[in-house]
């Protein structure tokens, strides 16, 4: 963008978004000699020096923000909140200011903006950036409305990034300012409204029980439409443990001994939740035992793929998993970083490297580095960095990665050496080499039922030696030859095992749900997680998962209980996709606005009309949480691994006896497995009915085929399900045994006019059916 300036004319005013950033680009545009002066704000500091601006030297004076200077709020007569309808803040006028505590950095905008003919925005490259630039350009331009606005872009604070940004201005983007005023307006008229509501209501009728969990009868109830969805994940995995069964579960196990090693080889069927069954292969596996073999031998090479490229998310959530260490610390030390110049911005979406970006120096940068050093000669003097990229790009930052090198001493500081080694670490071993090894898969066959172990010998750490965060094992299996016998040195097990619920979430895990349903931004998820921890609606426990308060729980509840799920995402998604159409400048904002002020309008109407029941529930849901939150785990019995048959002993017989407890929380939600986790059984994915034959009865009968072949003893088992008497509930017949493409084996095929039984029979042959829906088996 090209400019005629007269060399006598007035300054040019640089304006950052924090001090930090103002000082780092003062120095790297002066290359050191700018002078500092103080202004009206005593964290604010002005930076003068002189450098080309459109071809010319001018006098550059550079200063910054503390984040947005502006604010909006209703008027005068809408803060007390007794004296107006509470549904009127819908549609109420809004005002904008100066936050009173920004006073002096404006002060110092209108000084300097009156001596200058130029304005550059130097905020961060964001959404949130391009907003807090438009505040910088208002509140100047109302001092000096002859100012030519003008916007720097860039990705890092180093002399090359800040020198191309400097030449290559461009103006503020309308949308992006227009897109964050309309999600503030929208926060602030719902916010406002449900928060009134609620919590002039809850301490109206329920003021001694407010005191009583919160310790202050006076305490704001606030909603949010971005905290009370992430509040919904936390309730709504706290509800799941809560109300999960546990249920028991059989599988066999086989351990070989040879040449000292023991190998223990996992059952192909995974495991199984009716014990006669498992009972009836495990006896079977018992007698046929001298017939165990091995049926074949798989070698082939095994890679552990190195890691993407680190955007915010990936960020988060490892600092959270390794650094034990919050993600609103995390972005808050990154951001230092960034000011400092140590790493790019750390607010990005991208995980795919430009191609322009040259990476070869900022490996070289390490390579006389004693930590990093050897490993990034590595890569040097092995064709150079090839990064593993992404699918993910926002066509405005790159990944975050290094910008110089420091060490530990010199940094001076615990917390950022940390996040600046994860950093590090991660962008090495991204541009670095897989792992590599030879993986074996060893399959042996007992009574054509089939076991499997799998062993791995590592032969190049690759990215491993630099990033320790992952992990790898080598696990040595003795050498099996195909055909070989085993018999010898072989012990058969049946071990039970219980389903347990999953844990509480983590916070990686929060940032993941929120991520995955479109709860807030990358740069905006640290903070609605911390809003829920300083409103107290959920807590960490002493394993850093979160779990809801007493309040936090019946208020998710009590709205859930009216059928309205304010702490689902999908409204607050919505919106998101509104605000991203706003920047493409496909929708308008008052498009936007009217939708979602419209859609939350129906549902306050609602809440209102029916706010004595939402209270009434609030007070009975919190008044019953007698049991503490944080314990909760407690209430889900630990993994066991008892009654443990093993070869020499029969399996004592249990047909005819029930299977125990019945399913977990909700269907195929969230059941893990507490032993033996050797992965899922094999899938049918395509289960087949038919409704075209005739039972011995002559009654209307069912055909479903199973994956597994079914012994005989199963037959058995099946005729002895209580409440089956009918003796000719099964039927083998040779010539429709092709109705599963088996040939003439129909020892797949079940025939039954027993509609009432055929589910649970269904489950008692493949436990993969037992995953799904009763629906799914039909019955004529």
């Amino acid at each position: 963008m090209k400019r005629l300036v007269n060399a006598m004319s007035r300054g040019v005013l640089f304006v950052a978004e924090k001090n930090d950033a103002a000082k780092s680009i003062a120095q790297l545009l002066s290359k050191g000699t700018c002078t500092r002066k103080e202004g009206k704000s005593k964290f604010n500091k002005i930076y003068e020096f002189t450098t080309e601006v459109f071809g010319s030297q001018r006098q550059v004076s550079t200063t910054s923000v503390s984040g947005h200077l502006m604010g909006i709020d209703f008027g005068q007569e809408y803060q007390k909140w007794e004296n107006c309808e509470t549904g009127t803040l819908f549609d109420a006028p809004i005002e904008q200011f100066i936050i009173e505590n920004m006073k002096n950095i404006e002060f110092t905008l209108r000084d300097y903006s009156m001596q200058s003919d130029i304005l550059v925005i130097w905020t961060d490259c964001d959404r949130e950036g391009e907003n807090i630039g438009g505040e910088i350009e208002k509140t100047c331009l109302k001092y000096n409305r002859r100012l030519d606005v003008y916007r720097a872009r860039f990705s890092e604070i180093t002399p090359h990034a800040i020198r191309h940004a400097l030449n290559n201005l461009v103006r503020l983007d309308k949308n992006q300012i227009i897109a964050v005023d309309c999600r503030t307006e929208l926060d602030l008229r719902i916010g406002a409204a449900f928060t009134r509501l609620q919590t002039l209501y809850l301490r109206k009728k329920h003021g001694d029980l407010l005191h009583q969990l919160s310790g202050e009868g006076t305490c704001v109830i606030s909603y949010g439409s971005c905290q009370f969805p992430t509040l919904g994940f936390v309730v709504d995995r706290y509800l799941m443990i809560k109300n999960f069964i546990p249920e028991n579960f059989w599988k066999l196990r086989v351990i070989h001994l040879k040449n000292g090693l023991s190998t223990e080889f996992s059952w192909e069927r995974g495991r199984l939740f009716w014990k006669p069954a498992v009972e009836g292969y495990f006896n079977l596996c018992l007698e046929k035992r001298s017939t165990a073999k091995i049926i074949n031998v798989d070698k082939h090479p095994k890679s552990k793929y190195r890691p993407v490229a680190m955007d915010t998310i990936c960020l988060e959530k490892l600092a959270v998993r390794n650094l034990k260490m919050g993600a609103k610390q995390t972005m808050d030390i990154a951001e230092k970083l960034y000011s400092k110049g140590y790493i790019s911005y750390p607010r990005t979406e991208t995980n795919i490297f430009p191609q322009n970006l040259a990476l070869q120096p900022l490996i070289e940068i390490y390579k006389d580095c004693g930590t990093f050093g050897p490993f990034a000669n590595k890569i040097l003097n092995n064709g150079g960095p090839n990064p593993r990229n992404g699918k993910k790009s926002d066509q405005a930052h790159p990944p975050i990665h290094p910008l110089k090198m420091e060490t530990k001493e010199r940094m001076n500081h615990d917390g950022m050496w940390k996040v600046y080694e994860l950093i590090v670490r991660h962008f090495l071993a991204c541009c670095s080499f897989d792992a590599k090894g030879q993986e074996t898969k060893i399959t042996m066959n007992i009574a054509e039922e089939i076991f499997h172990a799998t062993g791995l010998q590592i032969e190049d750490r690759g990215y491993l030696e630099i990033y320790p965060y992952e992990k790898w094992s080598d696990k040595i299996l003795p050498e099996y030859v195909i055909n070989e016998k085993v018999s010898n040195g072989l012990t058969i097990e049946m071990p039970e095992g219980t389903t347990t619920a999953p844990p509480l979430l983590s916070e990686s895990d929060l940032i993941s749900l929120m991520d995955k349903f479109g709860i807030g931004t990358d740069a905006t998820h640290a903070e609605h997680i911390e809003t829920i921890k300083k409103r107290k609606y959920a807590m960490l426990n002493k394993e850093n998962r979160f779990y809801p308060s007493p309040i936090g729980l019946a208020l998710v509840e009590s709205y859930n209980h009216l059928g309205y799920q304010l702490s689902k995402p999908n409204l607050r998604s919505d919106l998101e996709k509104g605000l991203e159409q706003i920047c493409k400048g496909e929708k308008t904002k008052e498009e936007v606005l009217n939708t979602q002020i419209q859609s939350y309008k129906r549902i306050f109407k609602s809440v209102e009309d029916q706010i004595e029941l939402f209270g009434e529930h609030f007070k009975t849901q919190a008044a019953s949480t007698n049991t503490p939150l944080s314990a909760i785990e407690n209430l889900v019995p630990s993994n066991r691994n008892t009654n443990t048959y093993s070869s020499g002993s029969i399996a004592p017989s249990s047909r005819g006896s029930s299977r125990g407890r019945g399913r977990g929380g909700g269907r195929g939600g969230g059941r893990s497995i507490s032993n033996n986790r050797e992965g899922p059984a094999p899938t049918n994915n395509a289960p087949r009915i038919s409704t075209d034959v005739e039972c011995l009865c002559k009654q209307p009968s069912v055909i479903k085929t199973c994956p597994h072949t079914i012994a005989s003893f199963i037959f058995l088992a099946l005729n002895n399900i209580p409440g089956n008497y009918c003796r000719k509930l099964l039927k083998k017949d040779n010539n429709i045994g092709g109705e599963d493409n088996s040939d003439d084996d129909n020892n797949k095929v079940i025939f039954t006019e027993d509609n009432d039984n055929l589910p649970k029979m269904i489950k008692i042959l493949c436990e993969n059916i037992y995953q799904r829906d009763d629906d799914n088996v039909k019955t004529p």
